[in-house]
């Protein structure tokens, strides 16, 4: 598996943690409009999961989430 886009992706732990950790790969997107699109599914994602409390499943969304991020970044990094 290739490196996360940033680094200390491997550290994060909690939910708010990985909010941020998103919001930061925003900014490494070429558009305005895509940062802002991007953002906005991030909120939306993290306050339908703000309640989770199982933390298996917390696990499982945060890997998630940051594989999904890397995909994101790769897509639009293989068209500068």
């Amino acid at each position: 598996m290739p490196p996360p886009p940033l680094a200390g992706a491997e550290l994060i732990r909690t939910p708010l943690q990985l909010y941020r950790y998103l919001l930061r790969c925003c900014k490494l997107l070429p558009t305005a409009a895509m940062q802002k699109h991007y953002q906005h599914a991030i909120r939306q994602s993290y306050n339908s999961h703000v309640d989770e409390d199982d933390a298996e499943r917390i696990q499982m969304i945060i890997q998630r989430a940051i594989s999904d991020a890397d995909w994101v970044l790769n897509k639009y990094a293989k068209k500068k």
